[in-house]
């Protein structure tokens, strides 16, 4: 049975977690900005990244550190991506070698991710220096996974952390994560980072079978603003030590991994999708009656990535006209006139549009219902059986006030 419990990255047997300031958030000292993760003992690791054409240092980095499948430690910045920055990969081999040092490992099995502002040079000797405090703040507790999660912050307003426990082979498997999102956020593989730890024993091949499994219905998903960041990071550790059997292939072993990697994936994902910047909404767009699942995928992400979508939502304005426009645009071939759409909330459930056409609908009650903090826009095609579901946020005014002056 699948439950979700307590202790993020310190969920799973045999991890610990930090996170610090040491420097690098120069205007922010009471902000921790470094996390470091480490599990007792090696593990099998696999990672997913942006598809932007432009590339943060550490993904360059951690790349080459996964080429055999194994790691053994995160370390993590917020305050600068290190990316289109002078020295980048240096800098990052820099951060992977002072943790290893405090270790005891090989540079070589640790990963590194860093988030925030692009194109300016990582100040990595205040993170050398940081890194033995660093270390010796690591704990397995539910406290350290809070500050790691705090550490890797940056317009976030809320920290996004969720574990899970199963059975795997007879055996009780936890795993857990954190991540960090809330602007520059449609992954393609924003700000995106998320870290994930498995006490469970997996292959480094099925383990990254597993997440490319997981991202492609999870974090590809979900859009605050329809962009890809430099740094977008997903990446898993499994130390083994929960003592299930290997798992090597596909089998209900493996089915019992993915259900967990997925549930986790998902909580994760619609907490970054309803903390984007500035959002008052998260906006829950299920697809059904699709000719294929890839169609219904393409018809609801088109919907939570539409601006004007989300400015009607803002304004708690139930303007289905909205979602038939982003429906066309999407891709995906229908029939408009088949089309039916609903808004519902905690207030309630209300047909606005049927076979294509505009319902007359109660305006006050779906008023309310857009006012609710969680909304859902369900489609129905009627083009065959597919269902997808996808995450998005409306936009607002703070969100061009955080953003016009990020850098500065």
């Amino acid at each position: 049975m699948l439950n979700f419990i307590e202790g993020g990255v310190c969920a799973a047997q045999g991890f610990r977690a930090a996170g610090i300031h040491v420097g690098v958030k120069t205007h922010a000292a009471w902000k921790k900005d470094v996390a470091l993760i480490v599990s007792d003992v090696d593990c099998a690791a696999a990672a997913v990244f942006t598809k932007n054409v432009v590339k943060a240092a550490p993904i360059h980095v951690d790349k080459a550190h996964l080429a055999d499948g194994k790691a053994r430690a995160i370390i993590a910045n917020s305050g600068n991506a290190n990316a289109c920055a002078p020295h980048g990969e240096e800098n990052a081999e820099k951060m992977c070698a002072a943790a290893a040092k405090a270790i005891g490992c090989k540079p070589e099995d640790v990963l590194v991710s860093s988030t925030g502002v692009i194109g300016q040079t990582i100040n990595v000797q205040v993170i050398e220096e940081g890194v033995p405090a660093l270390y010796a703040a690591l704990e397995r507790s539910n406290e350290a996974s809070d500050a790691a999660a705090h550490a890797i912050m940056t317009t976030d307003t809320v920290k996004k952390e969720v574990a899970v426990e199963t059975t795997v082979g007879g055996h009780t498997c936890r795993m857990g994560g954190i991540a960090k999102g809330s602007g520059m956020i449609h992954p393609n593989m924003g700000t995106m980072l998320c870290f994930l730890t498995t006490d469970c024993a997996i292959s480094p091949e099925m383990i990254k079978t597993a997440l490319l499994e997981t991202v492609g219905v999870t974090f590809n998903r979900i859009s605050v603003d329809g962009d890809t960041s430099t740094n977008d990071t997903c990446c898993v550790l499994a130390n083994g030590l929960a003592g299930n059997e290997t798992i090597t292939a596909k089998g209900p072993d493996y089915d019992a991994f993915l259900e967990a990697l997925r549930a986790l994936c998902t909580a994760l994902a619609k907490k970054m999708a309803a903390d984007g910047e500035g959002a008052k909404h998260l906006i829950t767009c299920t697809v059904s009656g699709a000719a294929d699942e890839a169609a219904a995928e393409t018809v609801a992400k088109s919907v939570i990535s539409s601006t004007l979508t989300k400015a009607a939502i803002f304004g708690a304005d139930a303007n289905w006209g909205r979602v038939l426009c982003a429906m066309g645009y999407s891709g995906a071939a229908f029939d408009p006139e088949k089309v039916d759409v609903h808004f519902a909330s905690a207030a309630g459930d209300i047909a606005v549009c049927e076979k294509g056409r505009g319902l007359d609908f109660d305006e006050a009650l779906a008023k309310k219902i857009l006012t609710e903090h969680d909304v859902e826009i369900r489609i129905t095609m009627g083009e065959g059986n597919a269902t997808c579901t996808c995450w998005g946020c409306d936009i607002t005014y703070d969100y061009i006030k955080i953003n016009g002056d990020y850098r500065t």
